[in-house]
């Protein structure tokens, strides 16, 4: 499966997870709003979804893949090899998940206070709150781990599909909850929500054990062993993990800041808006970060360093041709997209402002934080995992700092353009290293294009701003109308980028269908 089919089945269902889950947020918004019971039910959320940035998509996106994938090569392509490591990998994290699991369900008190400080302006209700949801929500990152697991071996043997699939499950299972919880009582529909959780990572394992049995993989369970290649995961795992959960590390921190010094609705109007700044980094970034690990490592293993380093310009090209207008149609048009998708029942026309804002700060990070998707790889292929993890480090650093600087004067708005900032120092420093050590550059295909983009995006920027007072979505105005609006701007947008990319020369109608999956390119 090349890059661009691989990204392509992955982001398309990435899509409908995330349509999925817009569903779900807006039913959340609508039941939950955004006060006491769904600020305490999205740090409870908050906590699992770091750990399983961390170890999760940390540990087997970005160390277990190359090793699985080097061992496969070294075997000629048979899973024999690949199969035993995979099962001591599993022997030793299943008691150690399981073991970290009881400890913090145990612990959640002292650790959602040292998140939040204990809520200074709003009292031991929402304190007490957010422990008993962090109690119901945490066993998830037990089950999501040994769902990446599986989902690592199934991407290895080139099937994408099961696991971009998998977070639709989960989706499914928070839209039902909230639609049985009937939204009578905020504090039931929130604590629904945090049990269904936990039961969307049951229905999640399920599914890619059925998934691993229908391909053949099958791997039994032994007594825990540290043999070479073991050990030699758990030394990659740490830098990895840290490197990939940057992003989540640096929302962690926004969400405590929030808790600690803003008022109430802060964490849920940074959550609302995250959610949709969110959207093209899963559908893109994650897309082409899953599906360019594995073929890069593969090339590199085969010491062919020029396919290698075009197939990541091609990456950073296409991450760009679609992130680019993505981040400038969410700044300009945040407030309309917020009204229309949020602001129903308990979500006020105040909420909406003050996320509108809020997103609008996120999107203008979004190309680095989808860059860093697109040049990890270029390290994990090389097996080095401690360069981005200082990296991440060092951009952790720099989102608290400019956090704080701006968090007393713009509130939770400088919260969001401190993660922006730190995300384009990432991205930066990545692009600085991975060029000085002579393992990537732009190609001129690359040099030729990427110009272009930016007038193409800006051009579209142009015409959202004429357009938008003519579209202006009234308050009052019925849903449909709302929507009709809505889609009439967003296309608007989106015409008059590919018009002007096509008129710059960015692709022809003829190579676009030559790239399509299944289309020979001609001879």
């Amino acid at each position: 499966m090349n890059l661009l089919r691989a990204t392509a089945t992955i982001g398309s269902l990435t899509l409908l997870s995330r349509i999925a889950g817009f569903v779900r947020d807006v039913l959340q918004a609508t039941l939950i709003g955004a006060g006491m019971a769904a600020d305490a039910f999205l740090i409870a959320q908050r906590l699992p979804n770091l750990f399983r940035a961390l170890f999760a998509e940390g540990a087997f996106s970005a160390a277990f893949v190359p090793m699985f994938n080097r061992q496969v090569g070294a075997d000629g392509g048979r899973l024999d090899g690949a199969r035993a490591f995979a099962e001591a990998v599993l022997a030793v994290l299943l008691p150690v998940l399981l073991l970290f699991t009881v400890v913090m369900v145990a612990a959640a008190g002292p650790v959602v206070w040292a998140l939040t400080g204990g809520f200074p302006d709003a009292g031991a209700e929402k304190f007490a709150l957010t422990v008993h949801f962090t109690r119901l929500t945490f066993p998830y990152l037990m089950l999501i781990s040994l769902t990446s697991l599986l989902g690592g071996l199934l991407n290895s043997v080139g099937r994408f599909a099961v696991n971009a699939a998998a977070p639709i499950l989960l989706n499914i299972v928070l839209i039902a909850g909230l639609l049985w919880s009937g939204g009578d009582d905020a504090a039931v529909a929130a604590r629904t929500q945090a049990l269904c959780v936990t039961l969307g990572g049951i229905v999640q394992l399920a599914w890619l054990l059925w998934s691993c049995q229908r391909a053949g993989i099958r791997l039994m369970l032994r007594w825990p062993r540290l043999n070479p290649q073991v050990r030699q995961l758990l030394r990659l795992i740490l830098p990895a993990a840290l490197g990939a959960g940057a992003v989540q590390i640096n929302l962690v921190i926004s969400t405590a800041l929030a808790a600690r010094f803003l008022g109430e609705g802060a964490v849920s109007w940074l959550y609302y808006a995250d959610r949709l700044n969110q959207l093209p980094l899963g559908i893109i970034g994650i897309g082409v970060g899953t599906a360019l690990l594995p073929t890069m490592s593969r090339l590199l293993g085969a010491g062919d360093e020029a396919a290698a380093m075009a197939q990541q310009n091609r990456a950073v090209e296409l991450v760009l041709m679609l992130t680019l207008p993505a981040a400038a149609g969410l700044v300009v048009a945040a407030e309309p997209i917020i009204r229309v998708l949020f602001e129903h029942g308990q979500f006020s026309a105040a909420d909406s402002a003050a996320t509108a804002a809020a997103l609008a700060g996120f999107a203008l990070g979004l190309p680095a934080y989808v860059l860093i998707k697109a040049l990890t790889p270029g390290f994990h292929a090389r097996a080095d995992t401690r360069t981005p993890v200082r990296v991440a480090l060092a951009a952790m650093l720099v989102n608290l700092v400019a956090n704080l600087a701006l968090v007393w004067p713009l509130g939770h708005v400088g919260i969001a353009l401190g993660t922006a900032v730190s995300a384009w120092m990432n991205a930066a420093t990545l692009w600085w290293l991975l060029r000085a050590r002579g393992q990537f550059a732009l190609d001129a295909r690359a040099r030729r294009l990427l110009p272009r983009l930016v007038l193409a995006t800006a051009a579209m920027v142009v015409v959202l701003f004429q357009v938008q007072p003519l579209l202006r979505i009234a308050p009052d105005a019925s849903l449909p109308r709302q929507l009709v609006l809505l889609g009439l701007l967003i296309s608007a947008g989106g015409i008059a980028y590919l018009g002007a990319a096509r008129l710059l020369g960015l692709f022809t109608l003829s190579g676009l269908f030559a790239r399509l999956p299944g289309r020979r390119k001609p001879s």
